[in-house]
């Protein structure tokens, strides 16, 4: 189920399990996940992507992998903070996945995750084409990570 407001996607969680977060782009998808105590993300994988149905199937595996009881989509939104066309991919992406997994699936604003993972990526002295390789999960690991505070701070983490 699809919770818009971030407060009915906690609710919705269960009291422990690990939650998933994703950085949807055009050409990739980068995964992050959470310890079962939902305290730190870590950074996993990103996923090539290709049809909706075959994105799907290799999230489907990691989420089941993991035990994954919730997920995190990073919602791009203008610095105005409205909506344009990418936030309405997410909400179509998941729209179309919520028919596949019936765990909830929340949003996460994501301005400028990147910009901070890019800062982060940087500072470690990671080389151009490292960068270019891991910069969509350590993105999605910061969508999560802002997610799994704010969970704590509702006291559903």
């Amino acid at each position: 189920m699809i919770h818009d407001a971030f407060e009915a996607f906690a609710t919705a969680l269960p009291r422990t399990g690990a939650v998933a977060g994703l950085d949807l782009g055009t050409k990739t998808i980068g995964v992050a996940v959470s310890d079962g105590l939902r305290s730190v993300a870590t950074p996993l994988e990103t996923v090539k992507r290709k049809k909706f149905t075959q994105d799907a199937e290799a999230l489907l595996a990691i989420l089941t992998k993991r035990s994954i009881c919730g997920l995190v989509l990073g919602l791009p939104r203008n610095m105005d903070g409205t909506e344009g066309p990418r936030a309405q991919s997410t909400r179509a992406f998941a729209r179309n996945f919520s028919r596949l997994w019936a765990g909830p699936v929340g949003f996460w604003d994501e301005r400028l995750s990147t910009v901070a993972a890019e800062r982060a990526l940087l500072e470690a002295d990671t080389s151009r084409a490292r960068r270019a390789e891991v910069i969509d999960h350590v993105a999605a690991g910061y969508i999560l990570q802002g997610a799994l505070d704010r969970l704590s701070y509702l006291g559903r983490a």
